[in-house]
């Protein structure tokens, strides 16, 4: 199938069918599409906390209560939900282990690269940090284009998948313990398979115009 084909097909489902589930081989395939998701710099400033169980995800669903109480029954009833994390911080440490690991993984040739690497990639990082400060806004921005693959990667695999915002962060960053571990929750995405009630299956896609949106020179 066609990219185009598969982004006119996917659709942000609105009611989950409670019991049938993800494979197992689909849900390998998933993780991998969030381990190997694009980022700045290669900075990777997130984490990704998956909840396949009745008990994760009704510990994800105290976050939505109130005026958000209707993403409740998409996260309870969704097979998987993942709830992705930003860094509260981009410290020294983390930047080095990235290219510690590219190191590992043969990225980098020797000593003089890898010195060149970090000072290279530490100018982005501090320039976020103490020049533009506007360090936890970047590494969101980061995070989304995790949540942009796995919507787009789920479809591929035939998955549904509803992105949620709305949630209470500090309720969720609290049951999830985030903030000890230096992060806190940005987004939630629900995988599954759309069920009977999922009304936005049935709806046309819409988007505005294609020249409205794209222009060419």
């Amino acid at each position: 199938m066609k990219i185009s084909e598969i982004v006119h097909q996917r659709r942000a489902t609105k009611a989950f069918h409670p019991t049938r589930k993800i494979p197992a081989e689909a849900v390998a395939e998933l993780e991998e599409l969030l381990r190997f998701s694009p980022s700045s710099i290669n900075s990777q400033p997130w984490h990704f906390v998956v909840a396949g169980s009745d008990e994760g995800k009704a510990r994800v669903a105290k976050a939505t209560y109130g005026s958000t109480a209707y993403n409740a029954p998409k996260i309870l009833n969704a097979s998987y939900v993942v709830v992705f994390c930003a860094r509260q911080d981009f410290d020294d440490a983390h930047l080095a282990a990235v290219i510690d690991q590219e190191e590992v993984d043969g990225r980098i040739a020797n000593a003089e690269a890898k010195a060149g690497q970090l000072k290279g990639r530490g100018y982005y990082v501090n320039l976020h940090r103490f020049d533009r400060k506007d360090a936890q806004h970047w590494m969101e921005k980061q995070v989304y284009i995790a949540v942009g693959t796995l919507l787009l990667g789920a479809a591929a695999l035939d998955v549904d998948a509803c992105p949620i915002e709305g949630f209470d962060a500090t309720v969720l960053d609290e049951e999830l313990g985030l903030r000890a571990r230096g992060l806190t929750s940005v987004v939630i995405v629900a995988l599954g398979y759309s069920g009977g009630e999922d009304f936005n299956a049935k709806l046309p896609k819409s988007r505005l115009p294609v020249d409205r949106v794209i222009s060419r020179i």
